[in-house]
């Protein structure tokens, strides 16, 4: 019987037929062909083709069952890296990816029996961090890239180097709240002085008590004199109590406002671990996609789950899922506009002035939001050229 045409019933079920996984059993991994059925792999079996892969087999058994576990091992763990990065996951979640795939190197031609045995191997190697759960193994994949070992050490000389503004900062404010309170007690400290009055006046008090005792008739008027002269010297000494309350408000208030700046200040500089941004150039560092991609320039065109990204080759117009340790930023020339990635100044659009190379950062001169105008020094990895 013939073969169908490519668009009769025959042809068409039997492509819808083979879509998809199929059973294991009828799968031969030496031949990498996929059988249907039992009567199609006995079939295969008995062909001719197999067995010359068989005898090719039998003269080395050791190098295909190596070849197939290296290939094996290699895709798994390039699965488990740009699709999960270092994050804990079942093991079985990976593995059911991995096998989506038609092409894939099955299990059963490599030197590992089953998926646990395979995790085991992983941890022992130190491919990969392993534990067991009552729900199952879990694997959790190393990086051992030198490039994002770099920009781990990088990132926590960083961190450390604001822990250090940060606890100086500390520092800074105790003391201030300490000599607030210092000259707080020392104002409110109450020192009693002996009232002393010029000779005139005592004179003229004397004078007075002695008009009073000699003249019975005016005594009226003299009383009235003594309760005016002591409410006017009553009222002298208001304002400086007043005058005391107010200059001690305006020290806390200071003393307040410094606490607030320097928890703004400490809150706007917390860094972030992700950095990528919609609209911004990026280039592509890895050398896993080939030359096509490698030092070429694309232009992200949506974020996911804060550390991948869709970009746009701007050579080819390829379309690309990367993860943020694929790519770097890219500087522009000076007058450029520029997207801050990270720091106080996150999301601000700025334009780049000039760049400072020993220091590995640039001027920029900011271009959006509250501080439009102001300059500020930002390191090369926390801005990019705008799209």
């Amino acid at each position: 019987m013939g073969k169908a045409d490519f668009l009769s019933p025959k042809a068409i079920s039997n492509r819808i037929k083979a879509k998809g996984l199929q059973k294991l059993r009828w799968y031969c991994q030496m031949c990498q062909k996929q059988c249907r059925d039992e009567n199609g792999f006995k079939c295969h079996c008995m062909s001719e083709s197999h067995q010359r892969q068989l005898l090719l087999a039998s003269e080395n058994p050791n190098k295909f069952m190596d070849y197939f576990s290296n290939e094996f091992k290699s895709d798994f763990l390039e699965l488990l890296r740009r699709r999960f990065g270092t994050k804990r996951v079942h093991n079985n979640i990976v593995y059911n990816e991995y096998i989506s795939d038609r092409e894939h190197v099955h299990m059963n031609s490599t030197q590992w029996e089953t998926l646990t045995d395979f995790t085991k191997w992983l941890g022992r190697e130190g491919f990969c961090k392993v534990d067991e759960t009552p729900k199952g193994w879990y694997i959790q994949y190393i990086d051992r890239d030198p490039e994002t070992i770099r920009r781990q050490e990088e990132q926590a000389r960083k961190m450390k180097q604001e822990l250090d503004d940060e606890e100086r900062s500390a520092k800074f404010i105790e003391e201030q709240v300490r000599r607030g309170r210092t000259t707080k007690d020392t104002e409110e400290t109450p020192v009693y002085t002996e009232l002393k009055r010029e000779n005139e006046e005592e004179k003229g008090l004397d004078f007075s008590f002695v008009y009073l005792f000699l003249s019975p008739l005016s005594f009226q008027n003299q009383t009235s004199a003594l309760k005016t002269a002591a409410s006017s010297s009553t009222k002298r000494k208001e304002p400086s109590s007043s005058s005391d309350s107010r200059g001690e408000k305006k020290k806390k208030s200071a003393l307040e406002e410094i606490i607030e700046m320097e928890e703004k200040k400490k809150k706007q500089s917390v860094q972030t671990d992700y950095w990528m941004q919609p609209n911004i150039v990026v280039k592509v560092i890895t050398k896993r996609l080939g030359e096509k991609y490698h030092k070429k320039k694309a232009v992200v065109m949506e974020v996911r789950d804060k550390f991948t990204a869709v970009v746009k080759m701007i050579d080819s117009g390829d379309k690309l899922r990367l993860d943020q340790n694929h790519v770097e930023t890219v500087i522009p020339a000076p007058g450029k506009k520029v997207l801050i990635l990270n720091g106080p100044y996150r999301d601000t659009e700025a334009v780049l002035e000039g760049i400072d190379e020993k220091n590995f950062c640039a001027t920029l001169t900011l271009d959006s939001g509250q501080h439009k105008g102001k300059r500020v020094d930002v390191a090369y990895e926390d801005f990019s050229k705008l799209a």
